[in-house]
């Protein structure tokens, strides 16, 4: 459907909404005029991009920064703002063609493509939303298991009961579910706050290698781990799916304006993301680094290390923040999951047993005794594998202004994301062949990459 198309929808359409839905329409549309007091004209807009930012500091984030903290201290903090403006570019323009188009992107790949394309992107794309549920679904057990002593293999029933009743609230429209996710995402925010207080980080040194690059020797790997591996394939469509009828625009002129109010959102969410990010780096350099524990490559050593050095309250609160992630990003995959569906190949299936078919990865890592960080690490890779085809799809269409009408890509924003996207490309290459060479016998290591 053109973006012409798109904006001549009858009114009727937005009476399809829920009540909720339609209120939220209104309010967006007094903001639009004009109405309503300062920032508060905000507000309306706010809750897709939150979202979408669940994506950026789910359980996989934990493993990498910590990682990367314990084993270079502050030095790698530049990677993660780099990923962070990566994402912040690649996320309004998926924001942008829900709202220009009133269709997402995996629509439109299913409109526009050919079936020999649209099947295997699809297939990936299933394979990626499982990879990605398996880092969220065992993040969210290992939390459980962390803070209850829970064993895993009740803490991954507990988990499926609780994001599948975090995912019934879409019933009753976008607001519910985007209010719970959005104070998950609070809770982790507010678990490192405290966890720079216990760490005490040394700031100065946040500031410098925050804008400073370094790359020396093995730090490679681990930077290739927070780049290329931080856009998350099931989040960029997922965003296009929250903004494409979420503020129904009725002229082409309100749908600029729309996306003009949508920018502040992604820049506050995925800025928001970026810092929590910043501070598990931080927080594993002023403790694990400065006290030489260099090893420190998984979250149960990272929580068991942390409550002799910081004190009990430190590991409790880092349990809690990593439920927290592993519950909200767990449903905003699932989420994901159905979009993708329905996208691609035009049919659903009922929430509850989407929910059975993800978690069965992580029920037999768990039940087989599998190792929980090895399994986040292929999850990793699996997603690397699959990352480019969403973005380079993204910036297709985002450049054709017989879709996107006058919010289509200016030139530079184009070249912009196709230099980014040339990056990640070469970047979960590089993490691939990294990943053969440790695994596989008979690979050789790249010159100058321990």
């Amino acid at each position: 459907m053109s973006a012409r198309a798109y904006r001549s929808l009858e009114p009727a359409s937005i009476s399809d909404l829920a009540p909720e839905d339609v209120a939220l329409n209104a309010a967006a549309h007094v903001a639009l005029s004009g109405g309503g007091p300062g920032l508060l004209r905000l507000l309306p807009f706010f809750g897709p991009a939150f979202i979408a930012s669940v994506a950026y500091i789910d359980p996989g984030n934990f493993a990498t920064n910590i990682q990367g903290g314990s084993q270079f201290g502050y030095r790698l903090l530049w990677a993660i703002v780099m990923a962070n403006l990566m994402a912040m570019l690649i996320q309004t323009l998926s924001a942008k063609l829900g709202i220009a188009t009133g269709r997402n992107l995996a629509e439109l790949v299913g409109e526009h493509f050919s079936k020999g394309l649209v099947y295997p992107m699809w297939a990936f794309s299933e394979v990626a939303a499982m990879a990605t549920d398996l880092a969220e679904f065992l993040g969210a057990t290992l939390g459980l298991n962390l803070l209850f002593h829970i064993d895993l293999r009740i803490g991954v029933i507990i988990t499926a009961i609780a994001t599948y009743g975090i995912l019934m609230l879409q019933r009753y429209g976008v607001r519910p579910i985007e209010a719970i996710i959005s104070a998950m995402v609070g809770v982790i925010a507010a678990s490192y706050v405290i966890e720079t207080f216990f760490s005490r980080p040394n700031l100065g040194l946040v500031a410098y290698h925050s804008v400073v690059p370094y790359l020396g020797g093995s730090s490679v790997i681990p930077v290739v781990g927070i780049i290329g591996a931080t856009v998350m394939p099931h989040v960029v469509y997922l965003h296009s799916a929250l903004t494409q009828n979420r503020i129904i625009p009725r002229t082409e002129q309100e749908a600029r304006r729309i996306f003009h109010f949508t920018i502040p959102e992604i820049l506050i969410a995925l800025g928001l993301a970026g810092l929590i990010n910043m501070s598990m780096l931080y927080m594993a350099a002023a403790t694990f680094y400065q006290h030489h524990l260099t090893r420190i490559a998984d979250i149960p050593s990272a929580f068991h290390t942390l409550t002799p050095l910081l004190g009990p309250a430190a590991g409790i609160v880092f349990a809690i923040s990593l439920l927290a992630s592993g519950l909200s990003s767990s449903a905003v995959g699932t989420m994901a999951g159905q979009i993708i569906m329905q996208g691609f190949v035009g049919f659903t299936i009922p929430l509850w047993l989407r929910r059975i078919l993800t978690m069965i990865p992580t029920i037999v890592i768990v039940w087989a005794g599998l190792n929980p960080t090895q399994s986040l690490f292929w999850s990793q890779v699996i997603l690397s594998m699959v990352l480019p085809l969403p973005i380079i799809a993204l910036i297709y269409f985002t450049r054709r202004r017989d879709l996107m009408g006058n919010l289509v890509n200016h030139t530079a924003t184009t070249w912009i994301a196709g230099i980014v996207a040339g990056v990640i490309l070469v970047l979960n290459l590089l993490l691939l062949y990294v990943s053969a060479h440790t695994l596989v016998p008979g690979v050789p290591a790249l010159p100058g990459i321990n």
